[in-house]
């Protein structure tokens, strides 16, 4: 191993701060009992480290248990692999790469479930109530947002499969964060959505048939709400990377089946020309993939989702 190897005799006597200062500068620590192994782990923690400690011995056992990551090897005894939070199944430690590796990409797909429920719960609420108190009038029906609902729900489901890059470091909650740029993304769409509430009330004429406008607001909010997610599952701008062939397919069955469902006035919607729903769909697309994308670019520079941590894997 390349670095200063210290032994356990040189970490007796040591304040907390002088302890944790001596073990992030050295690569290992040689000559511990199993009582050093628990102290160690402890040590980095108390500085705010996230620590992994691999063991496979009963002694090995409070270590395991303290650690973030307690991880039993192959051969483990019955009592390390009982007090750690993942066991390995094949010879050797490469092994640990793998859990690591999946575990981040499950926390960066949490971090989008999160921020597109935010932006779109903003989006549908704000814009159902404001259009109310200035219209006088709900622009969609009960029925219509259950359908909607119904079937993004689909597409959310499938975020647990979309392709996502773990961090390099480990990653902790910034709800703050999260919250805030969730909510200035909900209220841009918001905002564009009147813009386009606008269009149908003056140059579809859409005010004096409210079974119309009913169609038209759902098809707002079904294609607003299909955009968003190629806004939010991206940190960076959204051509970056292409989503899961599941999430894929969701997404363009959905545009296909509201397309349908606006043009034929199907489940209790009426038929509008298809001519609105694809200007629905331009609009939805160009300010979504262009001015949303750019917005939320500028969003996560500002305001970091993730707070990373700083990682130690102790072996044993």
């Amino acid at each position: 191993m390349k670095g200063t190897i210290v032994s356990a005799s040189e970490l007796k006597n040591k304040d907390k701060a002088s302890l944790v200062e001596l073990l992030e500068k050295s690569s290992g620590v040689a000559e511990v009992y199993p009582e050093n192994k628990y102290e160690i782990v402890k040590a980095f923690q108390a500085k705010g480290h996230i620590v992994g400690m691999t063991g496979d011995g009963v002694n090995d056992a409070p270590a395991l248990k303290q650690a973030e990551v307690g991880i039993a090897v192959s051969n483990a005894t019955d009592v390390a692999k009982g007090a750690a939070s993942i066991v390995l199944t094949e010879e050797g430690l490469a092994n640990i790469l793998s859990p690591i590796k999946v575990g981040r990409m499950m926390f960066e797909r949490i971090n989008t479930w999160i921020l597109n429920k935010i932006a779109r719960t903003i989006l549908k609420t704000c814009f159902v109530i404001i259009a109310f108190l200035l219209l006088g009038k709900y622009v969609i029906s009960a029925s219509a947002m259950l359908i909607m609902i119904f079937m993004t729900d689909f597409v959310k489901i499938s975020l647990s499969t979309d392709n996502v890059k773990p961090s390099e470091k480990p990653a902790k909650w910034n709800i703050h964060s999260q919250a805030k740029i969730g909510i200035v993304i909900g209220l841009i769409m918001t905002i564009e959505a009147f813009g386009l509430l606008y269009i149908g009330l003056i140059f579809f004429h859409l005010g004096g048939d409210d079974k119309a406008l009913n169609t038209f607001c759902f098809g707002l909010l079904l294609f607003f709400a299909l955009f968003s997610v190629f806004v939010v599952r991206e940190k960076n701008h959204f051509w970056h990377s292409w989503p899961s062939k599941t999430l894929l397919f969701l997404l363009l069955a959905d545009m296909i089946l509201g397309v349908i469902l606006c043009t034929f006035g199907l489940l209790g919607l009426k038929a509008i020309p298809l001519k609105q729903t694809l200007i629905v769909i331009a609009y939805a697309f160009t300010f979504s993939l262009v001015i949303n994308d750019f917005i939320k670019v500028v969003l996560l520079r500002k305001w970091p989702q993730n707070n990373s941590g700083i990682s130690k894997i102790i072996n044993q």
